[in-house]
């Protein structure tokens, strides 16, 4: 009885299903223990890495502070290496003396010119004890009276060893146009007893240092003289004489 008693539920007929319910989270994505959905951060994408540029300005800055410190080091090493040769060899300039003045000729031409002859005798002196010296092609002695060259003559081609004193007899000659004021300006001049000369020596020589023979370079010379007379065929005195000289690259 009490099984024809149960009622049975039927659905009604028209009735609907429910329904499905969409999920509230998205596919592929995961829930939390609550049931809460969890959000995945999107995948950081990788940067590629910065790197810096080099600068033109710079790059041009170190090229000139490398160029300036190789020349400081190189200055600083041929100043080390001079003063090392100046300490070995302790250089000295050559000196030079006039030992006799001759006056062969100092005459009026027809045309009025002056033409004279001097033959000078001089000593070369290398008082030097490691250092030779070349006298190179090309020297030249020459007298002037104030600034007017009277003659003119070629110093020899020789070498000079360590310590040595050369003995040069040199031949000057010359021709002044218009030599008729100057010749009487000597002869004034002639008769206070005191004729004022210049001789000038004018050098190219190459150093010798040990087996090396160095670049050329010029050896200037002035004496200031003042002889007695300016007679012809006559060796004149030399009352007064100061010698300067230098050296010149």
């Amino acid at each position: 009885m009490a099984d024809h008693q149960r009622q049975r539920i039927h659905p009604m007929v028209g009735e609907a299903p429910p329904p499905p319910t969409t999920p509230l989270v998205p596919p592929g994505s995961s829930r939390s223990e609550k049931g809460l959905p969890l959000h995945h951060p999107p995948p950081l994408r990788a940067m590629p890495a910065a790197y810096p540029t080099p600068k033109k300005g710079s790059c041009f800055c170190k090229c000139i502070c490398w160029t300036i410190s190789l020349l400081i080091l190189l200055l600083i090493i041929l100043a080390a290496s001079v003063g090392i040769l100046y300490l070995v060899f302790k250089p000295k300039l050559p000196d030079y003396s006039v030992d006799t003045l001759r006056i062969s000729d100092l005459s009026l031409n027809f045309d009025m010119s002056l033409y004279a002859k001097f033959d000078v005798k001089i000593t070369a002196n290398n008082p030097n004890k490691k250092i030779g010296i070349y006298y190179e092609k090309g020297g030249r002695l020459s007298v002037w009276y104030t600034s007017t060259r009277l003659c003119e003559g070629s110093l020899p081609q020789f070498y000079q060893g360590h310590q040595n004193k050369t003995v040069l007899n040199v031949s000057l000659t010359g021709q002044v146009q218009s030599g008729s004021t100057l010749m009487t300006a000597l002869q004034q001049q002639q008769q206070t007893g005191r004729v004022p000369l210049d001789l000038k020596v004018h050098a190219p020589v190459a150093i010798k240092l040990g087996r090396l023979k160095l670049r050329k370079v010029r050896v200037l010379g002035e004496c200031m003289l003042v002889v007695d007379s300016l007679s012809s065929n006559n060796l004149v005195s030399i009352k007064a004489s100061n010698c300067k000289f230098r050296m010149k690259l």
